[in-house]
């Protein structure tokens, strides 16, 4: 059995040097000492997708390694969730014999949650025809009897779904449960032990506030749900449809009766705020009702633009989320010409590696 594992040994030590780095990187701004919340050392992935490898009449899932680009047998995965490892060697035992399901199988996917569902995707070099898509209902028939699993086929402008493109995910925060759908191929945070810290950090720099939130890449609404219990009114933007829907889903699910989402990326937010252009997306939400003296922001690894900079300064309070400590750094060299950093923390959302998720939180000067 080719087996990736983990040498836990290593992790107080790596999460140091991320401390460390991330330390000497912000010291220039002033910044408190930096708060630290680490990963389980294994088992702590939600996601991990796999290429299939065809050999004879042997199947596996298989990695490439990024230096060499040589491809690794793998048959448990010590970072996965372990529902992910277990189904891994599930879905190779019953697709090996089955000709139908493992042809021009190329590559699988796996979604999980703490709650203990998971979203199987199968992707396939092929049409998936009525005769893959009855052998795919036995199979799915078979493993529902053991597991909450669902599947979804794949193919060149295809996609079979069976009963569900998401999982549904519980989330305890502050001894609270928060409901999310998390659906196929959209962004979600991996590491679903380390989300609960950052909610729980994000709420705790909000319990004392008071008045509006604002959020800007709020995505399926995993932040600003959490946060909206601290808020008398929060507004938050997403780009993709996808995300807003799930958002929209989440709202429902955990009761939020103080919270709109728009579909507007924050460059399109930035002109309506500033009066330049007027969206329908707009109508029935009057953005001279709020009074948002706080902003999130979580922006992809790119950071913001320098307008959506200029607007994030207006706001008195500053949450910032990053995985990408450069343009963070970048960010903050604006953004600290009106502000001061109270608080900064790293959330070991990517142990052993290089990557580390900070959250920042700025007040005005």
């Amino acid at each position: 059995m080719a087996v990736i594992t983990i040498d836990t040994s290593t992790y107080a030590q790596q999460l140091e040097e991320k401390q460390q780095r991330i330390s000497k990187q912000f010291a220039r701004f002033d910044a408190p000492e930096l708060e630290v919340y680490d990963s389980p050392k294994t088992q702590y992935r939600q996601r991990a997708e796999f290429r299939v490898w065809h050999e004879g009449d042997d199947l596996y899932h298989i990695m490439f390694d990024q230096a060499t680009k040589q491809k690794i047998r793998v048959d448990q995965f010590d970072p996965a969730a372990p529902l992910i490892s277990e189904l891994m060697a599930v879905m190779m035992d019953k697709l090996r014999d089955n000709e139908i399901l493992r042809r021009k199988l190329f590559q699988i996917d796996y979604l999980s949650t703490l709650s203990g569902e998971i979203l199987i995707s199968l992707l396939y070099h092929k049409p998936l025809d009525e005769q893959w898509q009855a052998a795919m209902e036995t199979l799915r028939s078979e493993l529902k009897h053991t597991y909450k699993v669902d599947f979804i086929g794949r193919a060149r402008k295809q996609k079979v779904i069976f009963e569900h493109d998401y999982v549904t995910e519980h989330l305890n925060v502050n001894g609270q449960t928060y409901i999310y759908q998390q659906v196929e191929n959209s962004f979600t945070q991996p590491n679903a032990v380390v989300n609960e810290k950052m909610l729980t950090w994000a709420q705790s720099l909000c319990a004392p506030l008071e008045n509006d939130l604002l959020e800007l890449y709020c995505g399926n609404g995993n932040f600003s749900i959490a946060l909206a219990g601290s808020f008398n009114k929060v507004l938050a933007t997403e780009i993709s449809k996808p995300s807003v829907h799930s958002a929209q889903f989440n709202i429902a699910a955990n009761k939020v009766d103080n919270l709109d989402i728009l579909r507007m990326s924050s460059e399109e937010f930035t002109q309506a705020m500033k009066g330049e252009r007027s969206f329908s997306r707009l109508n029935g939400i009057d953005l001279k009702e709020y009074n948002c003296q706080t902003i999130l922001v979580d922006p992809p690894r790119a950071g913001m633009d320098e307008l959506t900079c200029r607007l994030v300064a207006n706001y008195d309070n500053v949450i910032y989320i990053s995985c990408n400590p450069d343009t963070l750094e970048r960010d903050l060299d604006l953004l600290c010409e009106t502000h001061k950093v109270s608080r900064i923390a790293i959330f070991d959302q990517f142990p052993y590696t290089h990557h580390v998720e900070s959250g920042v939180f700025l007040q005005r000067k």
